[in-house]
Parts: C-alpha cells; structure tokens; sequence
C-alpha cells in the first residue's frame, strides 16, 4: 500500500546490513520513521512498544526477531529463550505464539550453517502467505460489499474499530482490505474510524492509510457510533480480531463488543475479517484468553504535535486519579454476523468454520 504516492509493506528484511526494517507506528501520522531491528531483543521492544502492532505484523516481527537470533546467537538454548520471551512480549494475540512455534519447528535441531537461510526464508514465507491471505479476506469482503451496493445504489457507509488496516499485516489489512479491494474496484465507500481510545489507532492509523490511498473517511469518538447506526448511517461494520476462538467468539481491541451490541439492536451487519493464523483452535471458553492489562499511562496522557512540529505527550488525567488499561474485549459470536477468511465468509461458529478449515 501508499505511502505519500511510494508502496511499502510493514516489515522487511535488508539481507545486506542483515536487519529487519519496521514502519516506527508510534510515530505516525505526525512523522514517517523507518527503524532498524538489529536484535531479538530490539523486535521484543518493538512488539512491547508498539512500534509494530495488529495480530498479523506481531506475528510476522517475532519470526523475524527469531532470524535476528540466529544471527546473534544460533544455539539452540538461546533460540528456546528467544522464542519464550517473544511469546510472552504480548499475551492477547494468538499470531505471535503462532508464527513463534512455526518457526521453532523448523530451527529445532539445526546446529549448521544452513539455520540462518533457513529461518529467513521461513520468516519470508511467513509475510508472503499473509499478505496472500489478506488480499483473499478482500475479495471475499468484496462480495459483502457489491451486494449493500447493489440494493443501495450509492455510498456505502462502513464502520469500523481500532486499526485493521495493512499497517496491521503486511500488506492490504483484514478489515480494510474488502475497503481498498471496492475502491479499486470503483465502488464509492465511505469509513466511520473509530478514533479508538486510548492509543488512537483508528484516528492516527487507520484515517492516515485511508487518507493515502484516497478513500473518504472520517474520524468518530469511540461512542458516537451507536447514534450513527440509530439514523441510519452506517451500513455495515467491519473489524478485525487478535483472536478468535473455534466457536465463533471474538477477541480485539476494547470496545469492539459495545460497537456488535450497537449493530445487533440496530440490525447493522457486523463483520468479522481475519486470517486462518489468528484462530485459536484450542481455547474452548473465552475466558480463559489472557486479556493485555497494559500501563494506564497509555489512558492518563496523549500524544500529539505542537505548532514547531515536535510530538509531545501530556497529562490529561488528574495526577491522583487510578486508570485502568484493559486492551482488548470479547464479543461472543451471537453477535458476528460472519467471519471474512481467506477461504470465505462463514458464520461465527464451530459449524461454519469446520466448512472452511477442515
């Protein structure tokens, strides 16, 4: 996707300098930065931090944070250390216990010089079918889409929550890539971004993508969507998920289940897009998802530009007020209307998922 009219993709690796590249998401949208993982440890910090973050770019930064291992230190005591302290670098978002273990399986037992093109090329493997996953999630999206068209015959007013976007993957997004495949298509759409509280991924990512590659859009309070649908100005909700369970339950950013609850009373559709690599096929009860508790510094300041261009954070709560950060909710699957996969859309439940993943 387009950055200021240049394609990109989240992550990438320079064989030459043998470091992964990574967009500094914490920098944006105030100021495009490209930063060097020269260590497992730095790809650890950009999980934590967020310089990297959506379930399938964690994913894919922790297979490349297992190739920088190897480039470190290609024993197999420190890849096993590795790889634990990349699963536990954030605990919600099942692609990055995923891609961890996918890439152990095929680092297990390798003690020569082979290991090194061996897990980047895993690693390459890892992005590519991603990025083929998402543009699929697309056309299948699309289909959902050209049918609202159809009957409507103009705009189509789509909402979504927190950033799903290609900034998520590697390249087209879950939630976004239906969006981008019915612009490309010439389909007239319209995004209501959530702004996504606390750390504003739909205002400051989500808008930002959509602004490059030309779609209108328009950022809402986190609140304000439940007053859209009630007149009539949505159509149809897309998000994406950090995890879904094998029943059909959801788990993404916090405030996603009151945004389903909104769409039930209102009888919106509420779509659900996600690759393969994001369900849990061995979580039975969604409470047993371990839910990020992340630091309340994240609700009790802001970040922002000053008139001199400098990013500044300030404090926005009372300095002996308590806040808590919880990062993600579950919107139990009675309320998705479909899950968009690679290999179709089906109904959020053990039934219509064992169609598509056999």
């Amino acid at each position: 996707m387009k950055i200021n009219g240049t394609d990109y993709q989240t992550i990438w690796f320079d064989k030459e300098k043998k470091v992964v590249k990574i967009i500094d998401q914490t920098k944006l949208p105030h100021q495009f930065t490209i930063k060097d993982l020269k260590t497992v440890d730095d790809a650890i910090n950009a999980i934590k931090t967020m310089e990297v973050r959506g379930a399938p770019l964690i994913g894919a930064t922790a297979a490349y944070g297992l190739v920088l291992a190897v480039i470190e230190n290609s024993d197999q005591s420190f890849l096993k250390k590795s790889s634990e302290n990349l699963i536990i670098s954030r605990p919600t978002a099942i692609n990055l216990k995923w891609a961890v273990d996918r890439m152990m399986n095929k680092l297990s037992g390798i003690n020569n010089d082979k290991i090194f093109e061996i897990a980047l090329n895993e690693a390459k493997d890892i992005c590519q079918e991603d990025i083929k996953f998402c543009e699929n999630i697309g056309l299948n999206g699309l289909k959902i889409i050209e049918e609202i068209y159809s009957k409507k015959k103009n705009t189509v007013n789509i909402l979504t929550h927190c950033n799903a976007g290609w900034l998520a993957t590697i390249n087209w997004g879950t939630a976004t890539s239906p969006i981008y495949q019915a612009h490309k298509k010439g389909i007239p759409v319209h995004v209501w971004a959530d702004e996504t509280r606390p750390r504003n991924q739909g205002a400051n990512l989500t808008s930002y993508e959509l602004n490059e590659e030309g779609i209108k859009n328009t950022i809402i309070a986190d609140n304000t969507g439940g007053i859209l649908m009630q007149r009539g100005e949505v159509d149809m909700c897309i998000v994406g998920t950090d995890r879904t369970l094998a029943n059909g339950d959801v788990c993404n950013k916090v405030g996603t289940y009151l945004k389903a609850l909104a769409a039930h009373d209102n009888n919106i559709p509420f779509y659900v897009a996600l690759p393969s690599s994001t369900i849990d096929w061995n979580i039975k009860d969604h409470k047993d998802i371990p839910i990020e508790d992340r630091n309340s510094e994240e609700l009790s300041h802001i970040e922002g530009i000053d008139e001199k261009g400098n990013i500044k954070k300030i404090q926005i709560y009372p300095k002996k007020s308590k806040a808590m950060n919880l990062a993600f909710d579950v919107t139990p699957a009675k309320y998705v209307t479909g899950l968009i996969t690679e290999k179709g859309v089906c109904e959020a439940s053990t039934e219509g998922l064992r169609k598509l993943f056999k």
